[in-house]
């Protein structure tokens, strides 16, 4: 005889169970995520751009540097689709190709910070002591700073260049995976399962990197989406102010430096409108995933 709660598991089981997709996929944080219809749409919008961006040669004839004097602001029409810019650029060929430097920014950024930060993390969140100490009071002197100031500081000393900016937004960045990931070891180092590898005499590293780290991949994965959505952002902020990538190449701030232009603002609104237009839904669809792989890897999520 089962009883009432062993019924109520069951029931509940069986809801998982039930429809297409949850009959096809078997791991459970898979079948929230795809359950979750902001997140579907945030993958859809996010691979739809890469995909137009890293095939741009396929949608666009133009290149992103042509200079066509004939055509300066020249609204859009079927030769120009989305117009061109006061140099006479396509824009939407600068919007495609920009998009490859923008994410090649944003997401390499947020892979670096997250590589650096969560493996200082884990090690010093299971070892603690002097080393600990140390990384979290550099961290906390990071911290400390407002990024967008600290990035201006560090844009200013180092140049302009697409590699000084990742550079910058990586240093920025991992302190806060740093503290993400320490905290999880904090957590984890206590488990059961971690003092039984130590009673078989497995190593440190081991114990850290192949055995408790998988625990804590979920918050992990939500902080890169977050910090890629925030990296993109930032260079489009940077490079608006002319602080980012050099303005000869074709990045999203880049194109919507030209908005700083009050008569383009107001008379050209295809120089800078169809960009942020393309920004912002990059970003909110970034945040859509974020927010589905929270509530998927979340353990206290039920159904």
């Amino acid at each position: 005889m089962k009883s009432a709660l062993d019924r109520k598991m069951d029931r509940i089981l069986a809801r998982e169970n039930s429809g297409k997709i949850k009959k096809k996929i078997k791991n459970r944080a898979l079948r929230k995520l795809f359950a979750n219809k902001l997140s579907i749409f945030g993958f859809i919008i996010f691979f739809l751009i890469i995909f137009l961006c890293v095939f741009a040669p396929l949608f666009t004839p133009y290149s992103s540097t042509k200079v066509d004097l004939r055509n300066i602001l020249s609204p859009p029409t079927g030769a120009h689709i989305l117009g061109t810019d006061k140099v006479g650029r396509d824009i939407w060929a600068r919007i495609l190709y920009g998009g490859r430097i923008s994410i090649e920014v944003g997401l390499g950024s947020a892979l670096i910070a997250t590589i650096l930060g969560v493996s200082l993390g884990t090690i010093a969140g299971y070892k603690g002591g002097f080393f600990d100490g140390v990384v979290m009071k550099v961290s906390e002197i990071l911290m400390s700073f407002p990024q967008i100031i600290l990035v201006l500081i560090l844009v200013t000393i180092t140049g302009q260049s697409l590699w000084n900016l990742i550079f910058i937004f990586s240093l920025t960045g991992w302190p806060s995976m740093y503290r993400m990931a320490r905290s999880q070891m904090l957590s984890l180092r206590e488990q059961e399962y971690v003092q039984a590898l130590k009673a078989f005499g497995v190593g440190s590293i081991r114990i850290a990197f192949v055995h408790m780290l998988p625990n804590a991949i979920g918050p992990i994965f939500v902080n890169i989406t977050l910090s890629t959505a925030m990296f993109i952002l930032q260079e489009a902020s940077l490079s608006f102010l002319g602080l980012g990538v050099p303005l000869e190449v074709a990045t999203w701030g880049n194109i919507l430096n030209a908005a700083q232009d009050l008569m383009i603002l107001k008379n050209a609104w295809w120089v800078w409108l169809p960009t942020g237009i393309v920004v912002t839904l990059f970003v909110i669809g970034i945040n859509f995933i974020g927010d589905g792989l929270r509530d998927a890897t979340d353990p206290t999520q039920i159904g």
